[in-house]
């Protein structure tokens, strides 16, 4: 059959990957140039890889090479098809005389607790999604997901505010699905770097150390990933299988604690990384601690750890419009919180829900 470089008319094709190397294979260069905002798609999938992939296969990979990956594809490759286990799907603008463009990423996959929400991702800035050009290819992109999974699989899409509603809406009216009545998340996704990094020099009171979680804290940490997701209201999460995130937390060595002379109040977790990029992906104090600046301590340490000691660019992390903990955030240096000024890179994001679906959790 002939590869994609015989269509000769400008057109937006998908394509599903059903292995995270397929789909880096493709999509690493433009995730690259966009990885603080990829990265919930980026680092997902990196995970997924070999960490000799992870840190040097997939950086050598070039818009030439995605060029001629393109150029030569077999076109049955466009056709979507069933799975139950994770997949990609990457939507591509092709011309005949200009380099194809990522313009849409959808990733459905799973973890140790199950099924995680789709994902939405595109590198275009949200002041550029004219209806004119979103509708047409979230039409495409949903009709590509209906082919691959049932309806039910699709219990909420998380993403930028316009690709979301677009999206929750196409749905409802091919699946019939109506979306819940309330969000389950409206949020700002919000970034540090060294430069807008804000230090202390506020002392820990006597006693109280700030260090990585370790075995002897599973049960403290599992009641403080109990308490966070109980939290959330729409993600629950029983004790037994707060335990296995917690365990699988401590073993990664991802997690951090606020321990106060033996009693863990406040945990962090940094789940998410890439090359520059580290995600900060769970800020809890107990109830009993706070408004003792804990939390405040324990995320001024670790982004400063990820951005002083371990090099990366950027720590970013998702709040929600009404949270508190923006005041957190925005003492430690993050971005376009509390009502200030939103640079380029601060984006408002939204998870909508879909009635009388199979709930994952994340």
């Amino acid at each position: 059959m002939p590869g994609l470089n015989a269509l000769s008319s400008r057109h937006t094709v998908i394509i599903q990957h059903d292995t995270a190397s397929d789909y880096l294979a493709l999509s690493y260069p433009t995730l690259r140039r966009h990885e603080a905002s990829a990265n919930i798609v980026l680092a997902h999938a990196l995970k997924r890889v070999s960490a000799e992939a992870a840190l040097s296969g997939h950086q050598f990979i070039s818009d030439a090479d995605v060029h001629e990956y393109l150029s030569t594809l077999e076109t049955s490759r466009l056709s979507p098809h069933t799975t139950s286990d994770s997949f990609w799907l990457t939507m591509w603008n092709l011309a005949p005389s200009a380099p194809p463009t990522l313009d849409l990423v959808l990733t459905c996959v799973n973890w140790t607790l199950g099924e995680y929400p789709i994902f939405l991702w595109t590198p275009h800035h949200p002041s550029t999604l004219t209806s004119e050009w979103l509708i047409p290819r979230i039409t495409q992109l949903v009709g590509h997901l209906r082919s691959c999974v049932p309806p039910e699989r699709v219990y909420s899409v998380f993403g930028m505010t316009p690709l979301v509603k677009a999206f929750a809406r196409q749905w409802t009216d091919v699946t019939g699905f109506a979306v819940e009545p309330e969000p389950f998340y409206a949020a700002y996704f919000s970034f540090c770097t060294r430069h807008i990094f804000q230090g202390s020099a506020a002392e820990l009171p006597e006693g109280h150390v700030l260090r990585r979680a370790t075995l002897h804290d599973l049960e403290p940490v599992a009641q403080l990933c109990k308490e966070f997701a109980d939290d959330t209201v729409f993600f629950p999460l029983s004790i037994e299988n707060a335990r296995i995130e917690a365990r699988e937390l401590i073993t990664k060595g991802q997690i951090w604690v606020y321990d106060a002379n033996g009693v863990i109040t406040t945990i962090c977790a940094v789940t998410r990384n890439s090359q520059r990029v580290s995600a900060i992906t769970k800020v809890y104090t107990t109830p009993a601690w706070r408004r003792r600046r804990c939390a405040e301590f324990l995320v001024r340490d670790v982004t400063a750890r990820l951005l002083f000691d371990c090099g990366k660019e950027r720590v970013v992390l998702y709040v929600g419009h009404d949270n508190n903990a923006q005041r957190v955030y925005d003492r430690v240096g993050f971005a376009g919180l509390c009502g200030k000024d939103k640079p380029q890179g601060v984006e408002d994001s939204i998870e909508l829900g879909f009635v009388g679906t199979n709930r994952g959790h994340w």
